[in-house]
């Protein structure tokens, strides 16, 4: 009996603990979110450069890792990019990669004209902003 509720405690304590704010910090993923709105396919390659290398260092299921591009940014994603295998080695390695809505809304974009495998967000600066809310890095090369 003292042994049962010896196990009784101690699953208590372990279940406790493992709810924990500290414990659950430690456990959670890193949440990196990377800005890219430039006109420039030397920033893009950078921006997707330093995604891997973000995954590297901290191992891919460590990380939640999204591109969002915007403004002028939106060339890396046109269906035509110089760096449209650069976005599939991106998305096949576990990154997400956003196109701002109110971008393609504002330079007469649509989807057909965009990397196929691609996801959308009404307003990338906005889905910027609410990362960094939720405690997500946000990088700007």
């Amino acid at each position: 009996m003292i042994q049962n509720i010896t196990r009784a405690v101690l699953l208590a304590a372990v279940i406790g603990l493992a709810a924990s704010p500290a414990v659950q910090a430690q456990t959670a993923k890193l949440g990196i979110v990377i800005q890219v709105s430039d006109d420039d396919p030397k920033t893009w390659n950078q921006a997707l450069n330093v995604m891997k290398n973000v995954q590297s260092a901290y191992g891919k299921d460590k990380v939640n890792v999204e591109v969002v591009v915007f403004g002028n940014g939106s060339g890396l994603l046109k269906l035509d990019s110089p760096l449209s295998n650069r976005i599939d080695d991106t998305l096949a390695s576990g990154a997400n990669v956003f196109m701002c809505e109110n971008t393609m809304r504002g330079q007469k974009l649509t989807k057909a004209d965009m990397h196929g495998k691609i996801g959308y967000v009404p307003a990338g600066v906005i889905e910027i902003i609410e990362k960094q809310r939720q405690g997500w890095a946000v990088i700007r090369p």
